[in-house]
């Protein structure tokens, strides 16, 4: 997907805040956003909108060293996760069709995403979470787990944290001992790391492995070797969230794409309204 005129508000957005929590009102604030503006305006729209996010990403840990800006906000999205996990967890036990619950659930934690501008606040998850049991849901959570079943290696990729905790709760529903998760190699936006993986105690249920890319989505090209060997080799693909469709949408490979639509270029190109949750088999798949 190239990057759209709707993209440019976020670009900006993104700009704003991650000045914000790198050097809050310190000296290096207007030029460091004077700078991210300029490479907005001179950004090659016929790239992804990753890239553009990547550059802008990379243009803030250099001029201000620090390495990943948003970790406050990944820790308090992880924590709020944890937090409100054993209540969710009963409530998706309470739910007819066990299978859809779970996948509901994984989907809604994708509203925590600090690269969207229709996303959730942490303090907003808890009662957002009360509605999800009744939102409109497309694509078939019955075909996902019938491919999971018959797949010998399945590649989850991971988007953000927060979101990663809610994760476990399908992976451990997903057959034993087939699972690899995959999570970003350098810290970009609120992207999920190994740091996030290990507080949602991801390793306990699967093998956990890095893209080595700091790019918010999967671009193969800048990806290690050893996560394209990985990615080559799997039956079933898992790829959660906006960035990772950004990046995957026109893959011709068995894959499945679970999201929270929270943008109308996505939403355009899905099919689907924003906020509608989504787990559909990719359009090109084989």
């Amino acid at each position: 997907m190239k990057t759209a005129f709707e993209c440019i508000p976020c670009f900006v957005r993104q700009a704003f805040e991650a000045v914000e929590m790198s050097v809050g009102n310190g000296p290096q604030r207007e030029p460091l956003m004077r700078r991210l503006l300029h490479e907005i305006t001179e950004a090659d729209w016929s790239v992804m909108p990753v890239t553009v996010a990547q550059r802008m990403q990379r243009t803030v840990r250099e001029v201000t060293g620090v390495a990943d800006p948003y970790r406050t906000l990944k820790n308090l999205m992880n924590r709020t996760a944890l937090d409100l996990l054993p209540a969710l967890t009963e409530a998706m036990r309470q739910q007819p069709d066990p299978q859809e619950a779970v996948v509901r659930l994984a989907v809604a934690g994708n509203l925590l995403d600090a690269g969207s501008k229709n996303r959730l606040e942490p303090h907003e998850l808890e009662e957002h979470l009360k509605t999800i049991w009744d939102l409109p849901l497309a694509g078939s959570p019955a075909d996902l787990f019938a491919a999971a079943q018959e797949a010998e290696r399945i590649l989850y990729l991971a988007d953000n944290a927060g979101e990663i905790v809610f994760d476990r709760l399908l992976i451990e529903a997903l057959p034993s001992g087939k699972t690899t998760v995959a999570v970003r190699g350098t810290p970009v936006i609120n992207d999920a790391t190994l740091e996030d993986a290990d507080i949602a105690g991801i390793g306990e249920v699967a093998t956990v492995i890095t893209n080595g890319s700091d790019v918010p989505g999967t671009l193969l090209e800048e990806c290690s070797y050893a996560f394209r060997q990985q990615f080559d080799q799997a039956d079933l693909i898992i790829s959660k969230g906006q960035g990772n469709y950004e990046t995957l949408s026109e893959s011709t490979r068995n894959i499945f794409f679970l999201l929270t639509v929270k943008c109308p270029v996505i939403g355009h190109d899905i099919g689907a309204p924003v906020g509608t949750m989504v787990c559909n088999r990719g359009k090109f798949a084989k």
